[in-house]
């Protein structure tokens, strides 16, 4: 299996950009899909964004058009690229990764967005 190591998060003003990272050791080789999920208190985890291995992504429509997925050229890396942030993006964001017979989870990092 994988370890996701996730970082980047932090606070930043309504309209500003973070960039998260999640980091993927272990069989690397076994993830066809990477991608970030985002869940606020009380409310269900929604997927954002995903990248498979053939660098094909897609957004959930709350995000298309601010958000970017992309991952470094040897797949261990996923980056989520986050502009125009609104206060709404507000959540704890988890990295995962699919491998078709498990899923894996990272740790979760804090984005909160002041308004």
């Amino acid at each position: 299996q994988v370890q996701l190591v996730e970082s980047g998060g932090g606070v930043v003003q309504a309209g500003g950009s973070l960039r998260l990272s999640c980091a993927a050791s272990g069989s690397v080789s076994s993830v066809n899909v990477m991608g970030w999920h985002r869940q606020v208190p009380g409310k269900q985890r929604e997927l954002i964004a995903a990248i498979n291995s053939g660098g094909n992504s897609n957004y959930a429509d709350s995000v298309k058009g601010r958000f970017t997925i992309s991952r470094d050229n040897v797949r261990t890396t996923v980056y989520l690229q986050m502009n125009s942030l609104k206060p709404e993006d507000t959540a704890v964001y988890y990295c995962y990764a699919n491998s078709g017979l498990y899923t894996k989870w990272g740790q979760g990092t804090q984005v909160t967005v002041s308004s």
